[in-house]
């Protein structure tokens, strides 16, 4: 059963690439462009094993807001969230998500859904 991941980012160019990277990794993806598609999927019936969702979106719910909703309404997924600011320079994360400093690598993507997931 592929592994379903959640992937929230509003650069359409990085969210079409990593989709598509992930999806030939054999992940089940969804994308969402922005913190607010992303708040309706994860209160919808779709189950995610991963959300993957970029910090900064302009004009949506944030990354925090993804993180906070996804602990309510799919307690069973593992969070990640991207960002080009360093960890120091963000607001406190909530317990159990995990920081992926951008730009970061697709493999280093890749690791972080397995390790997080315990599939190393």
């Amino acid at each position: 059963m592929p592994i379903h991941v959640l992937f929230v980012e509003d650069e359409d160019d990085l969210r079409s690439v990593v989709v598509e990277a992930l999806t030939s990794q054999g992940f089940q993806v969804t994308p969402a462009s922005n913190g607010d598609e992303a708040l309706v999927l994860l209160r919808g019936s779709a189950k995610f094993a991963v959300v993957v969702t970029d910090f900064n979106m302009p004009d949506s719910a944030d990354g925090l807001e993804v993180a906070a909703e996804a602990a309510v309404a799919q307690p069973q997924a593992r969070v990640m969230l991207a960002s080009g600011l360093q960890r120091s320079q963000l607001p406190p994360l909530p317990e159990k998500v995990r920081f992926l400093p951008k730009p970061y690598r697709f493999r280093q993507l890749v690791t972080a859904i397995h390790e997080d997931l315990g599939c190393t």
